[in-house]
C-alpha cells in the first residue's frame, strides 16, 4: 500500500519576495520582479534584464558563521527550508531524524565560486584557490546545508535535471514517504545563476529574451516571445505522511496525488516537436493519482516564453487532455518571477498548493498578443477567484527532462 503524502510547510525566496506571503501578495498583484540587472555590468552584454532576489541578508535568515560558508544558493535553500519547517510547526526534538529527510535541487549550483576562483587561479596561481571552493561550488551543497542546518538526517538526496530540478525533487521526496524510506521530506529548488558566465551562456544559447522592457520581457505564450528572462531564488516545502502529520495536528495545505517523469529522448536543448515526453509525464501524473483530465482545474505551466517551448508544451498539454484541453485552466508563473531553472519547479509547486488554498488561478502576466498555434486558456488579462480541485505542475528541462506532479485539495 502506498502511503499518503501531505503538504505541512512552505518556504520561498523570490524575484517579488523573499517570503511565501510576500510571494503570493505579490502574486495576488500581478507584480513583476524583473529589472535591470545589478550583479554585474552589463554593458557588453546583449542581456540587461533578469529577475534578481531583492533585499536578501543572509544573516538575518540563519546563523552568521554558517552562511559564511555557503554560496548564495545555498544560503536561499536554507533559508526557504527554515521558513517551511517553521510553517509546518514540525519540532526535532519530537522527531527520529533519520526519518526526517531532504531532496533540494540545483541545477547548476555556484557559478559565483567558479568565475571568482579562476580568476584567482589565473592571476595568482592554484595556490590561492580557495580550499573551500569544490564544497562551496558543488550542486549537492543545498541540500547538504539544509541538513546541518534542520538537523534533518535520513535521506538526503540532490536531483540534477536543469530546468526540472525543483519538480523531480519533490516528485523523488514524495516517492520516498510513498514507500516508507521517510516520514518527512523537506523538498524542492534553489538557484542563484545571474552571473556574467550564465547570463553570457544562456546569451549565446539564443535561449534568453533580449528586450529591454521588463513588461514585455518575460511574455509565455505571447506571439512576441523572444526567450527567457533569468531568475533566482529557492522554493522548498515540507511534505510528510498523512497519518504523521495528523499525529501531530498539523495544518494540511493540501496532498500530493500524482508525479510523473519521462525523457524526449530528441535533443539537448529543444522538446520534442510533438509534446509526446511532456504528455506522457503529465498522463502518468494523472494515472498515478487515479483521475482523468477532466478533474485538473488548473495547469501551471513550465511556460518559459521561449518559441519552442510555449508551442510544444500547448502540443504536449492537447495530447495529454483530449477534449478536457480547452477548458483547463492554465498560466505560467515565470510572466512575473521570470525562469528560476533549478529552483522553478519548487517555487510553481507553491504556487499550485495557494492556488488551491486561496481558491485563485493568477493571469500569465504581459500576454497580449495571441499565437494562433499557442491557443488554449492561458488565463490572459485577469486572474480568477474559482475552486481548484486538481493543480498540474509541469517542468522540462534540457537533456529532454519532464516532470509534472499533482496536487489535490485534502479531503479526510
Amino acid at each position: 500500500m502506498k502511503r499518503r503524502v501531505v503538504v505541512t510547510g512552505l518556504g520561498a525566496v523570490t524575484p517579488i519576495g523573499n517570503t511565501v506571503e510576500e510571494f503570493w501578495n505579490g502574486i495576488r498583484d500581478g507584480r513583476v520582479g524583473i529589472g535591470e540587472i545589478t550583479r554585474f555590468n552589463t554593458t557588453d552584454f546583449k542581456i540587461r534584464l533578469a529577475a534578481e532576489v531583492k533585499g536578501f541578508t543572509a544573516k538575518e535568515r540563519m546563523d552568521v558563521k554558517a552562511a559564511r560558508r555557503m554560496e548564495l544558493f545555498s544560503q536561499y535553500a536554507v533559508a526557504a527550508a527554515k521558513e517551511a519547517l517553521k510553517d509546518s510547526g514540525l519540532s526535532m526534538e519530537n522527531e527520529d531524524p533519520f526519518r526526517v529527510g531532504v531532496s533540494i535541487g540545483s541545477g547548476i549550483g555556484s557559478l559565483q565560486a567558479i568565475e571568482r576562483e579562476h580568476v584567482k587561479l589565473l592571476e595568482k596561481g592554484p595556490g590561492r584557490v580557495n580550499p573551500l571552493f569544490v564544497p562551496l561550488m558543488i550542486s549537492n551543497m543545498a541540500a547538504g546545508n539544509v541538513g546541518i542546518q534542520l538537523g534533518f538526517k535520513g535521506k538526503n538526496i540532490n536531483v540534477v535535471t536543469a530546468c526540472a530540478t525543483g519538480t523531480h525533487s519533490i516528485g523523488e521526496a514524495f516517492r520516498s514517504i510513498q514507500y516508507g524510506d521517510a516520514d518527512v521530506m523537506a523538498a524542492g529548488g534553489t538557484e542563484a545563476s545571474i552571473t556574467p558566465i550564465g547570463v553570457a551562456g544562456f546569451s549565446a544559447l539564443t535561449a534568453l529574451s533580449e528586450s529591454t522592457d521588463p513588461g514585455r520581457a518575460s511574455i509565455p505564450f505571447d506571439k512576441e516571445r523572444n526567450g527567457f528572462v533569468m531568475g533566482e531564488g529557492a522554493g522548498v516545502v515540507i511534505l510528510e505522511e498523512l497519518e504523521h502529520a495528523k499525529a501531530r495536528n498539523a495544518r494540511i495545505y493540501a496532498e500530493v496525488a500524482g508525479y510523473g517523469a519521462t525523457c524526449d529522448a530528441y535533443h539537448i536543448t529543444s522538446p520534442a516537436e510533438d509534446g509526446a515526453g511532456a504528455a506522457r509525464a503529465m498522463t502518468e501524473a494523472m494515472k498515478d493519482g487515479g483521475i482523468t483530465p477532466e478533474q485538473v482545474t488548473y495547469i501551471n505551466a513550465h511556460g518559459t516564453g521561449t518559441h519552442h517551448n510555449d508551442l510544444f508544451e500547448t502540443r504536449a498539454i492537447k495530447a495529454a487532455f483530449g477534449q478536457a484541453a480547452g477548458r483547463v485552466k492554465i498560466n505560467s508563473t515565470k510572466s512575473m518571477i521570470g525562469h528560476l531553472l533549478g529552483a522553478a519547479g519548487g517555487v510553481e509547486f507553491i504556487t499550485c498548493v495557494k492556488s488551491i488554498e486561496n481558491g485563485y488561478i493568477h493571469p500569465t502576466v504581459g500576454l497580449l498578443v495571441p499565437d494562433e498555434e499557442c491557443d488554449l486558456d492561458y488565463t490572459a488579462g485577469a486572474g480568477v477567484s474559482m475552486d481548484v480541485d486538481y493543480a498540474l505542475s509541469n517542468s522540462l528541462g534540457f537533456g529532454g527532462h519532464n516532470a509534472s506532479i499533482l496536487v489535490k485539495r485534502y479531503e479526510a
